[in-house]
């Protein structure tokens, strides 16, 4: 889709928005997990024997240098029961407002995760889906990426790898 760029009047490919269709705890589910377990395009809850996980889709948004454009993606975070209940209660409450603390519940390409990225998210229900930030005293190159920003052909790559799924 194209349109005329608001920073440089420039007309302008749209980038799509690189999304996930579930956390990455769900695409490892085995076939009893994955009956108790619920799934939409906005949350997720999985039921382990011992434990029962939350998580919502959310919108993290990467600044990409030398462009107008920045690159978002769909993700996914775990949150605590009670967040996850706050939210669910006022999803279709266009007034709410709100934040909780998440965990990155996705594997970006290019990146190695050996520990969970802690995440802020932030609700406001009259904009759509909520947002996440990254902890920025957390260690991690996606973190460093995300505060530092990405190259626009960087970006470009990160969304052709994307397309050719």
């Amino acid at each position: 889709m194209k349109y005329i760029c608001e920073c440089c009047s420039e007309e302008k490919e749209e980038w799509p928005a690189i999304a996930y269709k579930s956390p990455y705890p769900y695409i490892n589910l085995s076939d009893e997990e994955l009956e108790n377990s619920e799934i939409t395009s906005d949350i997720c809850i999985i039921r382990y024997s011992d434990e029962t996980c939350y998580f919502i889709r959310v919108v993290l948004v990467q600044e990409v240098h030398e462009s107008c454009q920045d690159l978002e993606y769909g993700v996914w975070v775990s949150l605590s029961e009670k967040s996850f209940n706050e939210y669910v209660e006022n999803y279709d409450n266009k007034d709410f407002e709100g934040g909780c603390f998440g965990w990155l519940a996705i594997y970006l390409p290019d990146y190695e995760f050996d520990n969970p990225i802690p995440t802020d998210v932030f609700i406001n229900n009259k904009i759509g889906r909520p947002s996440i930030y990254p902890h920025e005293s957390h260690e991690h190159p996606f973190v460093h990426d995300f505060y530092k920003g990405i190259s626009k052909e960087e970006a470009e790559r990160r969304i052709n790898v994307v397309l050719r799924k």
